[in-house]
């Protein structure tokens, strides 16, 4: 397999923010560019023999989805979103969990046993909303919050089901 696409990369939020089952919405449409910045929490410090240390304290993940365009055709995940921007919640009202599945392998091949995948807790909120001429946004930050489990997945048509 030659270098990944950036498509290869798919991330997804569970539309239904804590119902029994989950709902996945892939983020992608009207994203240009997306990145998980890990922001690495180290702490530097120098002695008084001028030895250095370092603390590695691990890592506050977070995302920016600065182009989502409210789009009633999203459904429960558009629904969720306006709530959320118009009324201002807090708290668990943005708690949901991602799905995040890395296609880096090839389905047909006799080794594929599913995609590598990772489920995580986080807190999603507006930043803002409106926007210029064009069409009405609601930019989002994803704030990783913990609990992340990997497991496999397979993709049909974009949409994710546990590998069994």
């Amino acid at each position: 397999m030659a270098k990944l696409k950036r498509s290869a990369h798919l991330l997804y939020i569970d539309a239904t923010f804590g119902g029994a089952s989950p709902s996945w919405f892939l983020i992608g449409k009207h994203v240009e560019d997306l990145s998980i910045e890990l922001n690495p929490n180290t702490e530097i410090t120098k002695n008084i023999l001028d030895e250095t240390s370092a603390v590695d304290n691990g890592y506050e993940p977070s995302a920016d989805v600065d182009t989502y365009y409210a789009d009633p055709s999203d459904g429960t995940f558009y629904e969720k979103m306006k709530d959320i921007a118009m009324n201002r919640k807090t708290g668990d009202d943005c708690r949901t969990k991602v799905l995040e599945v890395l296609v880096d392998s090839d389905a047909a091949d006799a080794s594929y046993d599913g995609y590598d995948g990772w489920t995580e807790d986080v807190l999603v909120k507006p930043t803002s909303y409106g926007g210029a001429q064009g069409g009405f946004r609601i930019p989002y930050t994803i704030t990783f919050d913990g609990n992340r489990t990997q497991g496999k997945w397979d993709i049909t048509n974009k949409v994710p089901k546990e590998h069994p």
